[in-house]
C-alpha cells in the first residue's frame, strides 16, 4: 500500500503541469537492471541520442523526510541546448516542460522509467510544433526501447 502511494506521488510530480493522469498519456519502460546500473545506462543512452543531461533531482530525500520508506527515485532532466532555446523563444507555452524529464525509480530488483507523452501536451499542435512533439515522442520511445535491451 505504501509503495503504491509513493508511486502515485512520483507520477504526480512528473505531471505537475498536466491536468490528467491516464495510462495512454504516459510512456513507461521496465528494465531488469538494478537502479545504479539503470542510471548509468540511461545517461549513456541519452548521450547516444545527442541529449545533454541537465540535472538529476532526488525525489526520495523529500519522501524520506516525510516519513515514507522508499526505494531510489530520481527525475532526470535532459535536452539539447539549442533546441531548448529555440522552443523557449518560439513556443513559450512549452517552457514549463523544458528541459524534458524522465522519472526513474527502483522497484525491487528492477527499475522503472516513466515520462509524459509529449504529443499529449498540445494535441492540437500543427506545423513545426507538432513535428517537435513527435520527435520528442519518437526519441523517448527509442530511449525506452534501448533501456529494455539487456
Amino acid at each position: 500500500m505504501m509503495r503504491n502511494t509513493i508511486k502515485y506521488i512520483l507520477l504526480s510530480v512528473c505531471l505537475l503541469s498536466s491536468n490528467w493522469l491516464q495510462a495512454e498519456d504516459m510512456l513507461m519502460a521496465r528494465t531488469q537492471a538494478n537502479f545504479p546500473e539503470a542510471m548509468v545506462k540511461l545517461q549513456t543512452i541519452l548521450k547516444k541520442h545527442h541529449y545533454t543531461l541537465s540535472r538529476v533531482q532526488r525525489v526520495d530525500i523529500g519522501l524520506t523526510a516525510k516519513g515514507y520508506k522508499t526505494d531510489k527515485y530520481r527525475i532526470v532532466f535532459f535536452g539539447r541546448a539549442e533546441e531548448v532555446e529555440h522552443i523557449a523563444n518560439k513556443y513559450p507555452e512549452l517552457v514549463p516542460y523544458l528541459p524534458y524529464k524522465i522519472a526513474i525509480f527502483a522497484e525491487a530488483e528492477e527499475t522503472l522509467l516513466v515520462a509524459s507523452n509529449p504529443e499529449i501536451l498540445f494535441s492540437d499542435a500543427t506545423g513545426e510544433l507538432k513535428t517537435i512533439l513527435k520527435n520528442w515522442h519518437d526519441d523517448l520511445t527509442s530511449i525506452f526501447h534501448d533501456m529494455r535491451q539487456e
